[in-house]
């Protein structure tokens, strides 16, 4: 890492989480005894402590986060922000918290086995390429488009699954976020890409999966058994 460098991450957990079931957001559940975002605002902490974590929260879960944090005795150090109707607003409410200068990562809650490794790939090629960096995966699924007739084949090689973190120069983030929304915006590279932002891939991690369903929840425990302790 370029100690010169300003790295800052959005971690987005604005929702409500009504998929996955249960009385509390998603973001909000215990895994592997203790909220899953805990595990993802680790996850960045671990790979630079000195990077500024700015989390979305739902309107009015503030105070049981600060309670969440007081019971398991959470301490590392982030900034909480509320979220808005959608995730666009969510992180657009996030990007206030965030100066010009910084490179800027943004960050699904519900991704908590987010790696190191996979931290650093993104934001280093943002910094060396000044562009939008999006993980992606093979899709492993066969696949088909619907069309007025009906549906055709398409070709898996040609797909990826994006993931997150998604990282950015902040300014042309800032900048892209200043659009009206559109519904078409399905993640920040699509808003980036929109305001002229070149956008590279690069590889993203299985494991590194998005807890939606109370099956993913299902999968996450049995993975979090796996994992080294911390």
């Amino acid at each position: 890492m370029n100690p010169d460098s300003k790295r800052s991450v959005i971690i987005v957990a604005g929702g409500r989480g009504v998929r996955a079931g249960g009385d509390l957001p998603k973001q909000f559940q215990l895994l592997g005894g203790k909220p899953m975002l805990m595990r993802s605002i680790e996850a960045f902490h671990a790979y630079d402590d000195s990077l500024r974590i700015v989390v979305v929260l739902p309107e009015g879960f503030q105070p049981a986060w600060e309670q969440l944090c007081a019971t398991h005795r959470f301490t590392v150090p982030h900034r909480v922000t509320t979220g808005g109707e959608t995730r666009f607003h969510s992180v657009k409410n996030g990007l206030k918290e965030i100066t010009e200068e910084e490179t800027v990562g943004v960050h699904d809650a519900a991704r908590p086995f987010v790696t190191t490794e996979l931290i650093g790939r993104c934001f280093d090629t943002a910094e060396a390429h000044q562009c939008g960096v999006i993980p992606v995966v093979e899709e492993m699924n066969s696949v088909r488009l619907l069309t007025d007739e009906g549906s055709r084949m398409l070709d898996r090689k040609l797909l990826r699954v994006v993931q997150t973190p998604q990282v950015f120069p902040a300014a042309s983030l800032k900048r892209a976020y200043e659009t009206v929304y559109d519904p078409s915006f399905t993640d920040d590279a699509s808003v980036a890409e929109k305001d002229g932002l070149p956008i590279m891939l690069v590889d993203g991690e299985e494991p590194n999966l998005k807890i939606t369903t109370p099956f993913d929840f299902l999968v996450a425990t049995q993975y979090v058994k796996l994992m080294p302790k911390r």
